[in-house]
């Protein structure tokens, strides 16, 4: 075969792996996105690993020095590791070995159908992971409702949390004055309305990525209906638990949270007396991914005292 042979057979072969990513990226964006922050912790050192926690394997990302302090960062409802991929390396960084693991449910990891999905069981999920890793004492931060989640571990595992950060985070007992359903959408408005929650000023979302971002989100809506269902009833509210705490607790917020307004932060903050609340003036509820930027200098700060 002659060179030239070979050159247009390179490029056609070239053009048609193009066209079949271009296909790929346009019918399932989510995925490609998804990969691509994967792929962009890899890079930055992070490591892929599972464990096994009361007979399912629970999936983290781990990254920072072996020897570092430990620092266990616990996502909210419908979230995975990989939230974090804007706040774990300023973590890394400043010398922490930074846990994220996928709560069970979401992410990576199992999903199994006989499980509550509730802030208290989630946390001795939480708790079998430090238990797996053989990880005694740790910082520990929740978003969301994994801020409800930390709450909950800290409080009947108080040897376990050297320091305690709160991020947004579930648990004052307060009706949300939103829609519920949202965080399943089922439609394109539903989805902008949702993004309106979540962030001050939501960016377009293009057609193709909203019918992808719908279709996860109805593979996994029995999960995050369940959890809901859970944490609406205010049985696992956090009032009572937050003045027992006696760890140093650091409380961020978003000043533009429309999802957990920042009147909860400020409860929280007159229930733990040792307790330092921060704002982030112009950040909503996605303070790890919008507004690492601001936070990571805060929780470095905090963490090293």
């Amino acid at each position: 075969m002659s060179w030239k042979k070979r050159v247009l057979g390179a490029a056609v072969a070239a053009g048609a792996l193009a066209v079949a990513a271009g296909v790929g990226f346009w019918l399932r964006p989510v995925g490609y996105f998804n990969a691509a922050n994967e792929l962009r912790m890899c890079l930055s050192g992070a490591e892929n690993h599972s464990v096994e926690v009361a007979g399912h394997r629970v999936h983290y990302v781990v990254e920072g020095p072996v020897d570092g302090p430990a620092v266990v960062l616990v996502h909210g409802l419908g979230g995975r590791a990989e939230d974090w991929r804007n706040l774990a390396p300023l973590l890394a960084q400043a010398g922490f070995r930074v846990y994220m693991p996928d709560l069970l449910g979401f992410g990576r990891s199992e999903k199994p159908a006989d499980f509550s999905y509730s802030v208290p069981d989630e946390a001795d999920v939480v708790l079998g992971f430090l238990d797996a890793l053989g990880l005694k004492q740790v910082d520990l931060e929740g978003w969301s409702m994994g801020g409800g989640i930390v709450q909950h571990l800290a409080f009947r595992h108080p040897e376990r949390v050297r320091r305690l950060i709160l991020m947004d985070a579930v648990g004052i007992n307060e009706k949300p004055a939103w829609d519920t359903r949202l965080f399943t959408p089922t439609t394109p408005a539903e989805l902008d309305q949702l993004d309106a929650l979540l962030m001050p000023h939501p960016p377009q979302v293009p057609a193709f990525v909203a019918r992808d971002i719908l279709r996860v989100s109805n593979q996994r809506a029995w999960i995050v209906h369940r959890a809901l269902a859970t944490m609406l009833t205010g049985r696992d509210a956090t009032d009572g638990l937050l003045p027992q705490l006696k760890m140093p607790v650091l409380i961020v917020w978003g000043a533009e949270d429309r999802v957990i307004p920042l009147s909860q932060g400020e409860t929280m903050h007159s229930l733990v007396p040792q307790s330092q609340l921060v704002v982030i003036p112009g950040c909503g509820h996605l303070a790890p991914v919008q507004c690492a930027g601001q936070v990571g200098p805060v929780m470095v700060e905090f963490e090293k005292r």
